[in-house]
């Protein structure tokens, strides 16, 4: 009878549909599955496989598969006509989304499913059920992995606990997932199936627990213990074979070494262990088979000496060799197996790991900031929540437990956030790096790791943190650095990938190794380790390996991208201050145009490598030591600074003001000048942020600072300041590779392709102008380039002229380019050629290239015309073109004769004060600035009026005023940095006091950068009052004095009006103001003698009750005694009191005024007055003569500062 028909027959169906699917079953069985029988057979498999395909084979093994379906559909009165097989092929170039396959489910219990895997983990879908029937069989593939195939082709195969008996034989699975290749964690092409419950054997196969079939050698009934095994491994004989009965202690992964793929596993009995190597090929499959804590029993196993192990005696697997197994993993708790030893592991389960948490800092080997801790061996069992980072190795289990398979080679399959897993032998680590959760299991070379359960969602795309095929798993290997500097490169490495342009990010590996670079030079020096012995870290006791041991530092570099740092600063910028804080001392006896001129301009900095003492910074960036990693470049065409340098990374750009370390004096600063540093991608690691607020209020007075409708107009300004020396270059430019060429250092890093685009400058005028030098055109390509060129170099002597000489881009020059003629040109940059404005720095060598052009005409400049008969002394202006480039000349680059040239002459403040000069060119510390109206910029600053305080290190200062109307505003004046003026005017005041103004041609450069809390200004020089006022000191307008107070002259006490200053009582005493608000102010005159000469020196604020000697509780007494009344005015003269009024509070301060408390030594620091009264002619009689003489004025002097003089 025809086949066909004898199966129908066999199961009679009762309809088309059913005779179809039948008919569709005995088809699949005959083309796909039954060919795979006839093929020669591994020695395991069953007689039934061998032979020609036979008709009535066929129809017996698609019974099987029918009763088999039927035995496992939730519909027990009619066929499964709803599902169907699909072979291989079909699943892989069809199934294209992830999925499950359950025949025995009903609609309920799908439901169920599908719910209880969306609510253990929120935020995912479960995996789609499809209608689909798999079969086929299951075989060995390369590195022991299990396959399954039919005729159309092979799909790699994980079960959750293999069993040997099932390899090569016919199975039906019934419930399984599919992760095609394209999904996540899945990179292989054929994807994967996912065998969640056992399969079902389609025929009989061999005894369970044999792993392969009878041989020679001991069999089980002889088998040995462990204890009796590891006596053997110390007596060798040839050719012995020997069973070994035990529990299994370890499971090491499989590795691969010089071409052979092994594994070790231990059997353990008691306190004893012996090791048992697998290397055949066919028995590599047993690594998926054993897991920790199963009884099993190996026969056939050889004695042989492990070479690169010390010599040590091992067991090895034969081809003879079975494994007789239970077959099923285990259900029941593990025992605590934990000893005092750390070597042995200690059962945790999912909620008992966080009672490690208060143990861990009493395991520290030594006290300081970087602390070595051990880390302690544990089991685990938990369910994968989050894949930080495939590539990497990261997990996070059961949401609060980090899991790092770094030290391990990497999984067949990958885990998927939902999969349950079982750890044994990994080591427990306790906050080894901030960036990650502070629990850490870390699995060894001696770790297992079991998958339990497999994950019932399909996770969502993300991108990726690391490139999938593990370039940081692969440096970890070669480098063998610690755990604690692995984690925080994998987090670096993640957020580099997302804050790092595209155009840094085109190569694979890029990231991976940009981090692994930072890293090495963020923690040099330390986590270096020796050579990873693998032998000794899968088998020696007691147990060592790379995470034996860790380092703990809580105060390691946080990296922070330019954005999130800009947005950290301008959101505290005003939240993290108060107003009241931004005043003196004496704030609250403030006026109204007093106080709101003490707002106007404010300034905060903060140290990236002392965040600590920074409390405003928040939570953003933390309290650990910041990075920042970007490009450096020249001013954007947007940017509003055109003063300065910027940070670039992909999120944003900030401004820089760059100085770097002078050649000429050790451990001095000079201003940024090198062009090879643009497009350098660059770590900065020590920097300070500068924020800068900008304040238009009209508050009353002191009382309503906290009314913010006072305010009417507010912002600030963030940018860095740092010095080049606190960078570390992680990809140098081209020019910065030529760079350290010539300086004989190799470079280190990849190159950047190219120079980065040129941004485009808003519209300026700069002028560039010096003393000529030699001038030497020269024609050709720069550095190998296609394009023509012409290119000189040039020698800038101030912001106001160039000197020049001619060489190709930035090679040495030669002797053939030194011309003889010398001119002086004016070099004018405009638009986007003024953004080189920032690195173009008086006594520096540059490279003036046009490109696209041979002409040499067009770098010789063009002369001013002027009237016939007119002649003009001018020099030569040459226009600076958008796409002409500038490269700096280093000293190596130089002809001697030009090394040895002039520096320009640049004055100290002491020199302007003494010099007569008009114009001059100076450098000085900023020690104090004010703004000096509130009026707004062409480029929307407030504050265009400043005035800073300049001095130099004798302590002598100038005053120097700028007028930003028509300028971009120039960051970095701040108190502590050293500025290079040029081109201010020398005034003198009405007075005689020398100061400095701005003009349309001066520039300001940022030369040194400080901070006044650890270096404050040096000390003011101290004066001597009879020379001083003759003027025959050095000419300075502060200075400190030592003296003692003669007597009082003046003494005013008053509450005034805090908005017209009229003298207040219950109400202002002006009918023309309804103010409610006054403050108290008080003034003093006295005369002070330092035994050279007297002076007058007037008092004011705050320094007035000290240098009364009243407490704080006298001096508000004083205040409200005198708020009826008003004010009050004491005269006292020498010793003869003479006052305006008559009462008990006047006398108690003409009392006071004449006390030995008040006539004391002081030390003042003063400033000359500003209205010094001149020479005047007096007339004095004696007797009948009269005689006239010239009579000098005592000096004037304000008290800026007074502490009581002790000497």
């Amino acid at each position: 009878m025809d086949p066909e028909q004898l199966f129908l027959d066999r199961f009679k169906p009762s309809s088309e549909a059913e005779a179809c699917w039948l008919k569709h079953i005995l088809s699949f069985v005959t083309q796909q599955l039954c060919p795979l029988l006839t093929d020669p057979a591994p020695p395991a498999a069953h007689d039934i496989l061998t032979g020609a395909v036979r008709p009535d084979l066929c129809v017996s093994l698609s019974v099987c598969v029918v009763k088999t379906l039927l035995e496992n559909t939730s519909v027990t009165h009619t066929l499964p006509v709803s599902y169907r097989l699909v072979s291989v092929s079909e699943l892989v170039s069809k199934q294209h989304l992830a999925c499950v396959g359950n025949l025995s489910w009903s609609t309920t219990q799908q439901r169920a499913w599908t719910k209880e895997a969306e609510l253990s983990l929120p935020g995912n879908k479960a995996l789609p059920r499809v209608n689909l029937l798999l079969i086929g069989c299951l075989r060995e593939g390369r590195g022991g992995e299990l396959r399954l195939m039919d005729s159309s082709g092979s799909l790699r195969c994980e079960c959750l606990s293999p069993s040997p008996r099932w390899l090569n034989h016919p199975i039906f699975l019934p419930h399984w997932n599919y992760i095609p290749h394209n999904a996540l964690g899945q990179d292989e092409s054929g994807g994967c199936v996912e065998v969640v419950s056992s399969p079902v054997l389609l025929c009989p196969g061999p005894e369970p627990g044999l792993a392969a079939g009878a041989g020679a050698g001991a069999g089980p009934s002889r088998a040995v213990g462990v204890r009796e095994a590891g006596a053997l491994l110390h007596n060798r004989v040839r050719g012995q074979r020997v069973s070994v009965c035990g529990q299994v202690g370890s499971v090491c992964p499989l590795l691969v070494v010089a071409g052979t793929t092994f594994f070790f596993f231990t059997l353990t009995e008691e306190r004893q262990s012996v090791p048992v190597l697998v290397k055949d090929s066919s028995r590599l499959s047993w690594s998926q088979c054993v897991c920790v804590g199963q009884s099993v029993c190996v026969t056939a196993l050889r004695v042989c000496v492990l070479r690169g192990w010390r010599g040590n005696n091992i067991l090895s697997v034969t081809d003879q060799s079975e494994i007789h197994t239970n077959y099923t993993p285990t259900r029941t708790p593990l025992k605590d197996t934990h000893t005092e030893s750390d070597t042995q592991p200690s059962t945790v389960l999912h909620a008992d790991v966080d009672s490690f948490e208060e143990a861990e800092p009493a395991r520290d080997i030594m006290q300081s900031s970087v602390r070595l801790k051990k880390a302690r061996v544990i089991s685990y069992q938990g369910m994968v929540t989050e894949v930080v980072s495939e590539g990497a190795g990261l997990y996070v289990v059961d949401r609060k437990v980090g899991l790092c398979l770094a030290y391990q080679p990497s999984l067949r399959r990958t885990l998927r956030a939902g999969d349950c897993v079982e750890l044994h032998n990994v080591h427990f680590l306790y906050q080894p790096c901030p960036d990650f959760l502070p629990i850490m299991l870390c699995a060894c070379l001696r770790s297992s790791l079991r998958v339990t359960g497999f994950s019932r969602v399909g996770a969502p795309q993300r991108d990726s943190t690391c490139p999938g095929d593990g370039a940081l798993p692969r440096l970890l290997l070669e480098k063998n650095m610690g755990v604690s500097e692995y984690l925080w490169t994998c987090h670096l490495s993640s957020r580099l990938s997302r804050s790092l342009s595209p155009s840094v990010l085109q190569q694979q590996h890029c990231v991976c190794v940009l981090s692994w670079r930072l890293m090495e030079f963020v923690w040099r020096g330390r986590g270096v380790r020796g050579r990873r012995d693998i032998y000794s870290e899968m088998l020696e006791e007691p147990h060592t390996c790379p995470l034996t041991q860790y380092s703990v530092d809580p105060a390691v570099s946080q990296y922070i991208s330019v954005s999130e740092l800009c947005r950290s600063l301008l959101s505290d910028c005003w939240s993290s201050v108060s107003l009241s804080s931004l005043l003196p001392p004496d704030g609250s006896s403030l006026t109204r145009s007093e106080i709101n001129a003490a707002l106007a301009w404010s300034f905060r900095t903060s140290l990236s490598s002392d965040p600590q003492n920074s409390p405003h910074l928040g939570e953003t960036l933390g309290r650990r030591p910041l990075l920042l990693v970007g490009l450096l470049e020249l001013p954007a065409q947007t940017s509003e600074n055109k003063h300065t340098m910027q940070l670039r990374d992909g999120t944003a750009a900030v401004t820089c003001v760059v100085t770097e370390t002078s050649g000429e004096e050790e451990g001095g600063q000079r201003a940024a000048f090198n062009t090879a540093w643009i497009g350098c991608l660059v770590c900065v690691h020590q920097f300070t942020m500068v924020t800068e607020r900008f304040l238009q209020s009209d508050f009353p007075s002191y009382q309503h600072l906290d009314k913010d409708q006072f305010i009417t107009h507010k912002h600030c300004i963030v940018y860095l300041q740092f010095s080049l020396d606190h960078l570390h270059i992680l990809s140098p430019s081209v020019a910065m590779v030529t760079h350290l060429r010539q300086r004989g250092v190799e470079s280190e890093g990849d190159v950047t392709e190219g120079e980065q685009p040129e941004e485009e400058g808003r519209k300026r005028r700069k002028s560039e102008e010096g003393p000529a030098s030699a001038v030497a055109v020269t024609t050709g390509p720069v550095s190998g380039a296609s394009r023509p060129c012409a290119f000189m170099v040039f020698r800038v002597e101030q912001k106001e002229g160039v000197a020049w000489r001619n060489d190709p881009k930035n090679g040495p020059m030669t002797d053939r380019e030194m011309g003889r003629e010398e001119k002086k040109v004016v070099l004018m940059l405009s638009g986007v050629s003024s953004r080189w404005f920032p690195l173009l720095q008086p006594g520096c060598f540059y490279r003036l290239v046009a490109t696209n052009t041979q002409d040499p005409s067009v770098l010789t400049g063009y002369d001013v015309s002027g009237r016939s008969g007119v002649e003009l002394h001018t020099d030569s202006t040459l226009q600076v073109r958008s796409d002409w480039r500038f490269h700096t000349l280093t000293r190596p680059l130089l002809l001697p004769t030009c090394r040895q040239a002039l520096s320009p002459t640049v004055l100290s403040v002491s020199e302007v004060l003494d010099c007569s000069s008009e114009l001059v060119c100076f450098q000085g510390l900023v020690c104090d600035r004010i703004s000096l109206n509130n009026r707004t910029s062409d480029s929307g600053h407030t504050n265009i009026g400043v005035r800073l305080t300049m001095c130099d290190r004798n302590g002598r200062s100038l005053q120097v005023y700028l007028d930003l109307r028509h300028t971009p505003y120039p960051p970095g004046l701040l108190p502590g940095n050293t500025l290079l003026l040029s081109a201010f005017q020398r005034r003198l005041s009405r007075s005689g006091n020398v100061y400095c103004s701005y003009l349309p041609v001066s520039s300001i450069t940022v030369v040194s950068l400080g901070d006044t809390r650890s270096a404050p200004p040096p000390p003011p020089p101290m004066m001597h009052l009879g020379l001083w006022a003759l003027g025959r000191e050095q000419m300075s307008n502060v200075g400190q004095v030592k003296g003692h107070v003669v007597c009082f002259l003046f003494l005013q006490l008053q509450w005034s009006c805090s908005l017209c200053g009229s003298v207040y009582t219950q109400s202002c005493s002006s009918s023309q103001c309804r103010s409610t608000s006054s403050v108290f102010q008080s003034k003093a005159k006295l005369v002070i003698d330092d035994g050279t000469g007297e002076a007058h020196v007037w008092f004011s604020g705050a320094l007035v009750r000290p240098l009364l000697g009243l407490a704080d509780s006298q001096w508000e007494g004083l205040q409200r005694a005198l708020r009826v009344k008003g004010h009050i005015r004491v005269y006292p003269r020498g010793r003869s009191l003479v006052s305006d009024a008559d009462d008990s509070l006047l006398h108690f301060l003409l009392c006071v005024c004449s006390s030995d408390v008040v006539c004391r030594p002081l030390s003042l620091t003063c400033r000359t007055h500003n209205n010094q009264r001149p020479e005047e002619m007096r007339r004095f009689s004696r007797g009948d003569r009269d005689f006239v003489t010239r009579v000098t004025p005592p000096l004037q002097l304000t008290c800026l500062t007074v502490t009581p003089d002790v000497t």
